[in-house]
C-alpha cells in the first residue's frame, strides 16, 4: 500500500498491523475496533488503498489477493464458526490435486446451520465439523489433514480425490494406517459409495498430480505401472535415476513430464538428462515420456505402453516387481 502523509490517521497503525496477521485482510468492524473512524475507512476504500473484497471485508495489499486472504476474508463474512473445507482446505495444507477449471478458485467453507449454497465465490456447507477435525494454520481454521480428505473425496472427482490421497501420504501429512478409519467415517455421507473404492487406489510415491493422473489412465486400461519411483543403476552400479512409472517385467518405464516447476529451464535441463541416463542404462529399457496433453487422450497412453511392451528387447527387465501400493485397505 502507498505511504500515506504523515501523520499517519489514529488508528491506522493498529488496523495495518491486524491486517499483517490476517494475510492482507481487514474487517470493517476491525478496522473501527482499532481506531479508525468510519470516514477514514470509506476514504481509505474511494482512494482504492483498500479493496472490498466482500462486504465489510477489505484487502489492504497490492496486488490480486492469494488463496489464504479470500479464505479468511470468507471466514470474517461467516462468523467464528466457518471453517474452511474440502478442496480449498487441501490447497491451505498444500496438497496437490486440484487443478485450474471451473470452481477452482470457489472457497469452500463450512458453516454449521446453513446448509449447503453457493455464494459469490464461495461453497457453502453445512457440516457441523467436530473441534477435533478443527485447526488453526496461518491464522486461518481448517479442517485437519484427515477431514480435508474425507470431504475432499465426496465434493471432486475420481482424479482428483487420489491426487489429494497420494500426495498427502507422499507429505506425511496422514498414515497410511489412517486411511482405513476416515474412509470408513465417511459411512452414511452423500458421495461416500462413489467414493469408496478411490480410498484403495493411492499411492504416496506418486510425486505429482500428474504422475497420479497418468497412474490412473494406465491401470483403467489394464496396464497399471507394476511399481512407481522405479530405481535405474548406471553400468558402474551408481544411480541413473528414478522412473516415475515402470513395468520392469516388460523392460518399459515411463517419464511424467509435468508442468509449473519442471516447465523452468534448470527443472527442464535436470529432467532431460536424467531421463537420457535411464534410456542408456544397462537394462536398455524402452523409455516413454507423456505430458498433460496426453491425458487428453487416454486410449492413446496406453495403446504406447502396450507398443512398448512388445518392441521391449526380450529379457530387457529384471523381473523386479515394485511393492504394493500402500493404500491397500482391509
Amino acid at each position: 500500500m502507498a505511504e500515506l502523509p504523515y501523520p499517519p490517521p489514529p488508528g491506522l497503525s493498529a488496523a495495518l498491523g491486524l491486517a499483517a496477521a490476517q494475510h492482507g485482510v481487514l474487517g470493517r468492524d476491525q478496522a473501527l475496533r482499532s481506531g479508525l473512524s468510519a470516514g477514514r475507512v470509506g476514504a481509505l476504500v474511494r482512494a482504492r488503498r483498500w479493496r472490498i473484497l466482500r462486504p465489510g471485508v477489505y484487502y489492504v495489499r497490492d496486488g490480486p489477493p492469494p488463496l489464504a486472504a479470500r479464505a479468511k476474508a470468507a471466514q470474517l463474512v461467516y462468523g467464528p464458526r466457518a471453517v474452511v473445507a474440502g478442496p480449498t482446505a487441501a490447497r491451505l495444507w498444500e496438497m496437490q490435486g486440484p487443478v485450474p477449471g471451473p470452481g477452482f478458485e470457489h472457497i469452500h467453507l463450512s458453516v454449521p446451520g446453513r446448509g449447503r449454497g453457493t455464494a459469490t465465490g464461495v461453497r457453502l456447507h453445512g457440516w457441523d465439523v467436530p473441534a477435533g477435525e478443527v485447526t488453526l494454520r496461518h491464522g486461518i481454521r481448517l479442517t485437519t489433514p484427515g477431514r480435508t480428505l474425507r470431504d475432499t473425496a465426496l465434493l471432486t472427482d475420481r482424479h482428483t480425490a487420489v491426487s489429494v490421497l497420494d500426495s498427502a501420504l507422499q507429505q506425511g501429512l496422514v498414515d497410511p494406517g489412517d486411511l482405513p478409519g476416515l474412509r470408513d467415517a465417511n459411512a452414511g455421507r452423500a458421495g461416500a459409495p462413489r467414493s469408496r473404492g478411490w480410498w484403495e487406489e493411492c499411492d504416496g510415491r506418486a510425486q505429482s498430480t500428474f504422475e497420479t493422473r497418468l497412474r490412473l489412465v494406465c491401470a483403467d486400461a489394464g496396464v497399471a505401472p507394476e511399481t512407481l519411483q522405479y530405481p535405474v543403476h548406471t553400468a558402474d552400479g551408481g544411480l541413473a535415476g528414478h522412473a516415475d512409472l515402470a513395468w520392469p517385467s516388460w523392460g518399459v518405464v515411463a517419464e511424467a513430464d509435468g508442468r509449473g516447476a519442471h516447465a523452468l529451464p534448470g527443472a527442464l535441463y535436470a529432467d532431460r538428462s536424467r531421463q537420457n541416463r535411464i534410456a542408456v542404462a544397462p537394462e536398455r529399457l524402452v523409455l516413454l515420456r507423456f505430458t498433460w496433453s496426453d491425458l487428453r487422450h487416454p486410449g492413446q497412453i496406453a495403446e504406447l505402453v502396450r507398443a512398448a511392451r512388445d518392441s521391449a528387447a526380450p529379457g530387457g527387465g529384471q523381473g523386479r516387481k515394485g511393492l504394493g501400493s500402500p493404500c491397500q485397505l482391509t
